[in-house]
């Protein structure tokens, strides 16, 4: 049987400007603020996930806060992991929809049509974005 299925409209393409410039703010926002806040030594014989480092990547059109975790338990399948922790997905001219990762695996959009200023300060200072 045939049916209608319309194409999904194309994703804008990022402005190599944006991506600098979002770049070169979330790794400021990552050294000052997340870092000093989130990266702490872990006590003596602690076997549980902690972080050990943060950064940010751009995929196509979505730039994400990742979170890098040492597993230094005895059964630990890698000694490192990492996992996406916020994501900004570009939208048009300094417009993102920001969204953070549910324990579920699943991502949810809080945020929409915000600034990169706006999206940044939401990553510093809501709960719901934790690494």
């Amino acid at each position: 049987m045939w049916v209608y299925s319309p194409t999904k409209p194309s994703a804008p393409k990022v402005p190599e400007r944006v991506e600098m410039e979002a770049q070169t703010k979330a790794n400021q926002l990552i050294e000052t603020v997340l870092k000093p806040k989130h990266i702490q030594p872990p006590p003596k014989g602690y076997d549980f996930n902690y972080i050990v480092d943060l950064d940010s990547k751009w995929y196509r059109h979505y730039f994400y806060f990742c979170a890098k975790y040492c597993s230094p338990g005895p059964n630990a399948l890698s000694p490192f992991f990492e996992t996406k922790f916020s994501c900004m997905e570009f939208v048009g001219p300094n417009r993102f929809h920001l969204s953070f990762m549910r324990h579920t695996g699943e991502w949810i959009e809080l945020y929409p049509n915000s600034s990169l200023e706006e999206c940044l300060t939401i990553i510093q200072s809501d709960p719901l974005f934790p690494p």
